[in-house]
């Protein structure tokens, strides 16, 4: 594909604010998108997508530029260069890897470019492009199991969509993007993964709320939570919603949900959600203090803790995250996992159920977590079934969920 000047000095820049400035990837993406109103959908498609690949990939592009920290606007155009050689290879795309004679990419030897690239294949943590400290514990912890999914995390995830039965139905949600583009996702009610990869936000039926975008995975955890209709459920770190919409729709706007977070901003958010997609049962709250967890003890069926977490599960949706991560960040949100699924589990009601999730890989913020807190509460909990989604396997993104039941006695 041709290079365009302008096109490869946005990406440049998104970079910069990205691995500099310590932006977040999908929010410096869509600021540089609306900068130029000229760029026709390629034009935008190039800048998102290189942006993307880069920061999934920024490791390996580092090692096959022969630069070991990006520090000025010279080695991000080296770094953009350095990509465009190795891409065809990597992507298995059919293309050459002649750069433009720019002055920017004057330093760019490719031949040194490809000798570093293949040098790069031989070690797992520059080849899979992460963090010493990730690949270290994701061995540590999956052992065998690492390879397969760390692999499958940098693939570009699928656009999945999960019908909204509160108002509309998978005939009619088909039929907006055409059954040609709709592949129904075996084992996930309501869930259609898209074969054309497009900006559906701007569709009339995503404003009108017919459907929401969820991955797979994720559309699998409020069906775990085993709610009717006619139920009180709380949703304890609800976020901006997903899920929570999930369950008004399982609960076809009977019942209660009430929706909680630390942050309001995430609550507004989601009543914003809540009114597109017709949720008539909804009330929110913000949590300010563990004395409010206490004001609710034993009020609710049904109890869904999706927890803060690593999200080591969600790198291929959100790759600037491995960059970001810091071990000391584990290690504290491991203690917050553990404060919210001890302390919030008192609000669920005897002989009602809870549902722990994570979208982590790693066992000790999910599995262990689980088996510490029955281990804990025998007497009072049991688990009735847990299940872990396979990034390489599923093709879902990785979650765990563990639906626990509060016995009577």
């Amino acid at each position: 594909m041709k290079l365009y000047k302008g096109l490869v000095a946005a990406t440049v820049d998104a970079l910069q604010q990205i691995f500099i400035k310590s932006r977040q990837a999908d929010k410096v993406v869509e600021q540089v998108l609306k900068s130029n109103k000229k760029w026709g959908a390629r034009d935008r498609a190039f800048i998102a997508e290189n942006t993307y690949e880069i920061v999934r990939w920024w490791r390996l592009v580092k090692y096959a530029a022969g630069i070991s920290k990006a520090s000025d606007e010279a080695d991000f155009w080296n770094i953009v260069g350095t990509w465009q050689i190795i891409k065809p290879a990597h992507l298995r795309l059919e293309s050459d890897n002649i750069l433009p004679e720019w002055i920017e990419f004057e330093g760019i030897n490719v031949e040194s470019v490809i000798e570093r690239y293949q040098e790069a294949l031989d070690t797992r943590k520059i080849a899979e492009s992460v963090p010493d400290w990730i690949d270290e514990i994701g061995n540590q912890e999956l052992g065998a199991k690492w390879d397969t999914e760390l692999a499958a995390l940098n693939r570009q995830a699928p656009l999945t969509i999960r019908v909204n039965t509160l108002k509309s139905t998978p005939v009619d949600v088909v039929a907006l993007f055409g059954e040609d583009n709709c592949v129904e996702v075996p084992g996930v009610p309501n869930a259609f993964t898209l074969k054309k990869r497009q900006n559906v936000l701007n569709q009339e039926g995503f404003k009108q709320g017919f459907f929401e975008v969820q991955d797979a995975g994720s559309q699998l955890i409020a069906p775990f939570l085993d709610v009717k209709p006619g139920m009180s459920v709380i949703d304890a770190c609800a976020g901006a919603g997903g899920k929570t919409l999930h369950i008004a729709a399982l609960l076809q706007n009977e019942g209660s949900i009430l929706a909680m977070d630390i942050e309001d901003h995430k609550l507004t958010e989601l009543r914003k959600r809540a009114g597109r997609n017709g949720v008539k049962n909804l009330d929110t709250m913000l949590i300010e203090s563990d004395e409010l967890i206490d004001q609710l003890s034993e009020t609710t069926d049904r109890l869904l803790l999706d927890v803060p977490c690593s999200g080591l599960g969600v790198l291929r949706r959100h790759p600037d995250t491995k960059w970001k991560l810091k071990p000391e960040f584990l290690e504290n949100i491991r203690k917050v996992q553990w404060n919210i699924l001890s302390t919030y589990s008192s609000m669920v009601k005897k002989g009602g159920k809870m549902v722990y999730a994570t979208c982590s890989m790693l066992p000790s913020e999910s599995e262990e977590q689980v088996k510490r807190f029955l281990k804990a509460e025998k007497k009072s909990w049991k688990l009735v079934s847990e299940h872990r989604t396979s990034v390489s396997k599923d093709g879902f993104d990785g979650f765990y969920m563990a639906l626990l039941e509060r016995k009577f006695s």
